[in-house]
């Protein structure tokens, strides 16, 4: 759907490469411009473990892709950059504010001769502003926007969330802003700039209890450790005989007949200052049968619940094989390469691994010689230590 689109992509980390890939899984010519060294992403992985040398998080951000290797630093890759911004549809990038600019291709410089450019900001906490200069990071995040605060029981630490969802929802975000920038400048013909942020993302994940504390509502963490600030009981997970099981929003009149407690029917007052009580309750009859037995009882009273799968039972889980959730490549040096698919359907269909994750520099010459360099004065670039 994106076909005919060109991305010049100047992003490292997870919040860039998750943006970039999803236009890319939808058809953009994504160009990711990285230093002789390679991305940061091609080098780290969370738990220091690779495949054979090759990074995982790589994996996750850069399929679809192509990569050309410039020294940006070195004048003559000034040039190169110009002439493949000049008719670029999206330029993204998630270096730290200000960097692009001292480069040389800040918005209104690469505006000036290419107006209908989408240009696209991807940072911590905005361009501007008292947090300008200061590191953002996921789980940094997390704890400043109240994600971390609101998480967990009342007498246990702030929790931050198992995953960095901060970092893909900003992509996701970004994403988001450069389509509908598309669009706009479909019938305007003109482009504009375009900026998500960790701490909006952080926040906009938080839509809902934030507008409740924006309201006057106040909330605070359940003693039981499992509801969340502002819902009733029960709401959360359990601990079973032999594991866990996870109960949403359910009545008190179910909850009494499922538990065969009238306790549950009993006068406590509005069900929110009575939720540690509930939940308390609900906690002391889940743990007399195990999983299996629950799960049998609750599904025959259509009860709200769900299992607490770890993630061998999330792989293994049906509706998500049935979803063609997973995707898989061959990379020459690591073998078989296991990723999340594009997570959107369109006309039926999740949009697959038409190209892996390229090794670095994989199509240097190519778009050089698309922008029209001949072969002498590629040659030359790869001599002086201009392109790689």
């Amino acid at each position: 759907m994106l076909d005919g689109i060109r991305v010049v992509s100047f992003t490292h980390f997870l919040q860039g490469p998750s943006a970039t890939q999803l236009l890319a899984d939808l058809g953009a010519d994504v160009i990711k411009i990285e230093p002789h060294t390679g991305a940061f992403e091609r080098s780290w992985s969370a738990p220091d473990r690779f495949l054979n040398g090759y990074s995982p998080f790589f994996a996750l951000g850069n399929r679809n892709i192509r990569s050309m290797a410039l020294d940006l630093k070195h004048p003559d890759a000034h040039g190169i950059v110009r002439d493949l911004l000049a008719d670029a549809d999206v330029l993204i990038e998630s270096f730290r504010p200000g960097t692009l600019d001292r480069l040389g291709f800040g918005y209104d410089e690469v505006a000036s001769y290419n107006p209908g450019i989408v240009y696209a900001s991807l940072s911590g906490y905005g361009s501007d502003g008292p947090y300008v200069d200061r590191p953002g990071q996921d789980v940094l995040i997390q704890a400043l926007s109240g994600l971390a605060a609101a998480t967990g029981g009342a007498d246990a630490p702030p929790t931050p969330v198992g995953a960095s969802i901060v970092d893909q929802h900003a992509g996701v975000l970004g994403a988001f802003g450069i389509l509908a920038a598309l669009h706009g400048r479909a019938r305007t013909g003109r482009g504009t700039r375009v900026e998500s942020n960790l701490l909006n993302a952080a926040l906009d994940l938080q839509i809902e209890p934030l507008t409740y504390a924006l309201n006057g509502l106040s909330g605070e963490r359940s003693r039981a450790g499992v509801s969340s600030i502002y819902y009733t009981a029960p709401y959360g997970v359990f601990r079973t005989a032999d594991g866990h099981l996870c109960i949403s929003l359910t009545s008190a009149q179910l909850l009494a007949s499922v538990f065969e407690d009238d306790d549950f029917l009993t006068d406590r007052g509005a069900a929110y200052e009575a939720r540690d009580d509930i939940n308390t309750r609900v906690a002391d009859h889940m743990t007399t049968r195990t999983t299996a037995e629950w799960t049998e009882r609750f599904t025959a009273a259509r009860m709200w619940f769900a299992p607490v799968n770890g993630y061998a039972e999330v792989i293994a889980d049906p509706q998500v094989a049935h979803n063609e959730s997973f995707d898989e490549f061959d990379d020459p040096s690591a073998g078989a390469v296991r990723v999340l698919r594009h997570p959107v359907r369109y006309g039926g269909v999740r949009p697959g691994v038409r190209s892996i994750p390229p090794e670095l520099g994989a199509h240097t010459r190519e778009i050089l010689g698309e922008l029209g360099y001949s072969a002498e004065t590629i040659d030359k670039h790869y001599e002086q230590g201009v392109a790689s």
